[in-house]
């Protein structure tokens, strides 16, 4: 199976679930316009796969895209083991992979309903190389 966007999401303000949209434009070196996320830093576009979402699903929470606040839902990769340092094609976009996990600075409603979150864990973030449009569908490769 190729590796595929499932859903691309954002959300006006840090520290929200992000809502899915149709599209969403990548500028270079600032992430996806429109999104809180977006600025000259390491992290300007998350990125989380649905197997990861999946998981929490499994433990019997209604989740979906967005919820963990990833702007980027994919298919079909393991975003956890690819290096820093990986550039990854994504619709008309390149990125750069810049961290891995995060530190969660306080407890998510995710993390006290299930007592366990992925995005801290299985969630990457990456900075834009190269803008573009991403849109559900797009194909995922590994440069």
């Amino acid at each position: 199976m190729s590796a595929k966007v499932v859903a691309v999401c954002i959300s006006k303000n840090k520290g929200e679930r992000k809502t899915p949209v149709a599209s969403v434009e990548l500028r270079e070196n600032h992430g996806i316009v429109g999104d809180a996320h977006a600025g000259e830093w390491h992290r300007q576009v998350s990125l989380l796969a649905t197997e990861s979402i999946a998981k929490m699903r499994a433990m019997g929470l209604d989740v979906d895209s967005g919820d963990f606040a990833e702007n980027i839902t994919t298919e079909g990769i393991d975003l956890p083991v690819l290096p820093i340092g990986t550039r990854l094609t994504v619709g008309e976009t390149l990125l750069e992979v810049t961290q891995i996990g995060k530190e969660c600075h306080t407890r998510c409603a995710i993390f006290y309903q299930a007592g366990d979150c992925v995005m801290p864990k299985e969630g990457i973030f990456v900075r834009v190389l190269t803008g573009g449009t991403v849109r559900p569908g797009d194909a995922i490769e590994i440069v």
